[in-house]
């Protein structure tokens, strides 16, 4: 008979947030390196247009399914 628990899985939130920053931020060095700074603030702009344009689609289906009687 295995007495083994299983315990719960550890919590990497943080450190995909702390690693996005990190990728995101040489991702744009090298886009500023090799294409200049306009290149690298232009997709700047853009990714954080898109992130805000996500932030009000994910509001607007929670509130959706809250109104549907259903917890998202």
């Amino acid at each position: 008979m295995d007495d083994r628990t299983q315990g719960t899985a550890p919590n990497y939130t943080n450190a995909c947030i702390v690693m996005f920053g990190v990728n995101i931020t040489w991702i744009l060095v090298a886009i500023w390196a090799i294409w200049g700074l306009i290149a690298a603030v232009l997709l700047a702009l853009g990714l954080n247009h898109l992130m805000d344009r996500l932030r009000h689609w994910a509001a607007a289906r929670q509130a959706a399914s809250i109104r549907r009687g259903k917890e998202v």
